[in-house]
This record gives C-alpha cells, sequence and structure tokens, in this order.
C-alpha cells in the first residue's frame, strides 16, 4: 500500500458534518449562529470581570478561565469547519492538522479539570461557606488553574507527537469535523491497538474521574440544599445546579462518547454529531448558564457600561 506523510507535501481532507448533513446550508448558518454567541458572551464576560474589581475573588476567576477556554477552543474549531464549507476547500495541511489537534486537546483537557476544581468550590461555597476563603484563597485557585494548563498541555504534546508519528495511508480523508485522534488512526497503516488502550486509560482519567469529582460535589450540594429552611432558597439552588449539570452532560458526555466508549460502539457520523456538543454548543452556552444570568455579573455590566447600554431591570 503507498504511503504519504507530510515528507510528500500533502494533507488531510476533513469530511465533517457538514459534508455529511442532508441540510449542510441550515447548519452551517446554526454553526455560525453559536459561535457568534460564543465570541459575544464569553468575550463580554471576560471583559467584566476584568475591568469589575468588585468580581475579582475566586469563583469569578475561575468562571474568566472558562470563558478564556471556551472562547479559544470553538475559534480552533469553527471557523476553519464554516470557511473551508463556504469556499469547498476541505484540506489542512499536516503540520496544521498536528497544530489543530495540539489546542483541542490541551484546551478540552485543561476544561475538563477546570469543571471539576469548579465544583469543587461550588461545593466549598454552598456546603462550608464559613471555610469558603481559606479552601478557596487566590493562591489556591491559580494554582489549580495552572495545574489544569499544565497537565493538559503536557498531555497534548504526547498525543500530537505519537499520533502524527505514525505512517498513514493513500486515502487522506479524515471523516470528522476537525483532526482528532480516533478518526486519524484509522488512517494509520499501522498496528494502533496499544496505542488506543493508552487513549482509552488517559481519557478515563482526564473524563471520567473529573466527572466522578464533579457529581460527588453536586450530590453533596443537593443533600445540603435539600435542608434548608428556606423554600425559594432550595428552588434556586435546584435549579442553578441542574442547569450546571446540563452544561457537564453535553460535555462530558460527547468528550466521553469520543475518546472512553471503544470505536466499535460509534460510527464517523456519530463522531461528528458529538464533538458538536463540546466544541461548538458547550462553548456558547456555557457564560450563558453560568453568569450572565447571575445578578452580581448582570450589576457589574451596568457598572462597566456606565449604566447606558443596560437599564435597571435588564435581565440575560
Amino acid at each position: 500500500m503507498e504511503l504519504w506523510n507530510s515528507t510528500l507535501g500533502s494533507g488531510f481532507i476533513l469530511v465533517g458534518i457538514l459534508d455529511d448533513s442532508g441540510s449542510p446550508e441550515i447548519l452551517c448558518a446554526t454553526f455560525t449562529a453559536l459561535y457568534m454567541l460564543a465570541m459575544i458572551s464569553n468575550g463580554i464576560l471576560l471583559l467584566v470581570i476584568t475591568m469589575d474589581a468588585r468580581l475579582h475573588v475566586p469563583m469569578y476567576l475561575l468562571l474568566w478561565q472558562l470563558s478564556l477556554m471556551d472562547l479559544l477552543l470553538t475559534s480552533v474549531i469553527t471557523p476553519k469547519a464554516v470557511i473551508d464549507f463556504l469556499l469547498k476547500d476541505n484540506t489542512i495541511s499536516f503540520g496544521g492538522c498536528a497544530l489543530q489537534m495540539f489546542l483541542e486537546l490541551t484546551l478540552g483537557g485543561a476544561e475538563d479539570l477546570l469543571l471539576a476544581f469548579m465544583a469543587y468550590g461550588r461545593y466549598v461555597a454552598i456546603c462550608h461557606p464559613l471555610n469558603y476563603m481559606t479552601f478557596m484563597k487566590p493562591r489556591i485557585c491559580w494554582l489549580g488553574v495552572f495545574i489544569s494548563w499544565t497537565l493538559a498541555s503536557l498531555s497534548a504534546v504526547g498525543y500530537t507527537i505519537y499520533t502524527m508519528q505514525y505512517p498513514f495511508c493513500k486515502s487522506r480523508k479524515i471523516r470528522h469535523l476537525f483532526c482528532e485522534i480516533p478518526p486519524l488512526l484509522k488512517l494509520a497503516c499501522a498496528d494502533t491497538s496499544k496505542y488506543e488502550l493508552m487513549v482509552y486509560v488517559m481519557g478515563v482519567i482526564f473524563l471520567l474521574l473529573p466527572l466522578a469529582a464533579i457529581l460527588s460535589s453536586y450530590t453533596l450540594i443537593l443533600l445540603t440544599v435539600l435542608h434548608m429552611p428556606s423554600h425559594e432558597g432550595r428552588k434556586k439552588a435546584l435549579v442553578t445546579c441542574s442547569s450546571h449539570l446540563t452544561v457537564v452532560g453535553m460535555w462530558y458526555g460527547g468528550a466521553s462518547f469520543m475518546y472512553v466508549l471503544p470505536s466499535s460502539f460509534h460510527t464517523p457520523k456519530q463522531d461528528n454529531i458529538f464533538s458538536v456538543f463540546y466544541t461548538i454548543v458547550t462553548p456558547a452556552l456555557n457564560p450563558l448558564i453560568y453568569s450572565l444570568r447571575n445578578k452580581e455579573v448582570t450589576g457589574a455590566l451596568r457598572r462597566v457600561l456606565g449604566g447606558r447600554l443596560l437599564p435597571e431591570h435588564s435581565t440575560f
């Protein structure tokens, strides 16, 4: 079988969900709208938290990091997918594929860990409010952020180098929205079974362990909430927790489907659909669910804008 690699000046062809969809124009418009929503909502949140000193507290520091990760993650994937569809050119260079994979793995892995740390912070705030500033002081928050970025980037470097060193078959078509490990390994002209096992093990560590920590945190939160004397307080807390868990479910569900579920149990089309949830949908929804319905954030937004663009009764 004839082989090809970067030395031949060749690249890959991304055959993603827009190419397999029955209504690609509608889907492309949806992706564009979600990307614009993610850019605007995350951008507003980054601006407000940066400019308003009242939000320079641990909870909003973590939300600032989450918005940054979401904005960068969706920017790595969505613009290229939309532009490629509009220009009818789905090619990506060997180096471009490696870079896209590295950035997606870094940002995705960092967000996996950060979401778990945020769930821990919410648990401390609700279940141990008197000790919140002890367990969640700025130094601890920055350490959590640093660990998230460092572990994710080191993991992404290893994954990217090891994946791209495989010899690839003559077929250049990656049946996926972007360069990701599972669909790319299907083009390899070598035995990838041991590497796929390693990807599975690391997927469990980076996905299922943080997810277990999140579910444990929210279980303890719900138990505390159910014992609250105020009915209104219980209702508000339950709505907030259910919203957060919905986003967590979309993020970890899609990523776990790709990296934990064996490849024999899913098809390229299913991979495309699930990858959309954690690279396009959740970055657009996260700021709306986590922050922009928060009274402190809307108050800060009024202060930043001087009350001219956002009236007092306005809510998101």
